[in-house]
C-alpha cells in the first residue's frame, strides 16, 4: 500500500507538472514576441504551441482549485451544486 507521504507527493506532482507546462508555454510565447522585434517575422508556430501549453496548464490548476473550493463550499451561491428536491 502507498504511505500517506507518498500519496501527498504524487498529489503535489499532479499540480506541479501542469504548472511547469504553463510556465514553459508562457516562456515560448514571450520568446516568440521578442523574436518578432529582431529580423524576420513572429514565429507563429512557437507562439501557438506556447499558448496551448499555457492554456492547458492554467485550466488544469484553475479547475482543481475550483473543484476543491466547491467541495468545501467556498464558492459563490451560483456555483454551488444544485440540490435535488424531495418528491412529495
Amino acid at each position: 500500500m502507498l504511505s500517506a507521504k507518498f500519496s501527498r507527493f504524487i498529489a503535489v506532482l499532479l499540480l506541479v507538472i501542469p504548472g511547469l507546462l504553463a510556465t514553459y508555454g508562457f516562456l515560448l510565447m514571450k520568446n516568440a514576441v521578442f523574436e518578432a522585434f529582431g529580423p524576420g517575422t513572429l514565429p507563429w508556430i512557437k507562439f501557438i504551441i506556447g499558448f496551448i501549453l499555457f492554456g492547458l496548464g492554467i485550466a488544469f490548476v484553475g479547475g482543481w482549485i475550483f473543484y476543491r473550493d466547491r467541495k468545501r463550499n467556498y464558492v459563490a451561491p451560483r456555483f454551488r451544486e444544485k440540490k435535488q428536491k424531495q418528491p412529495r
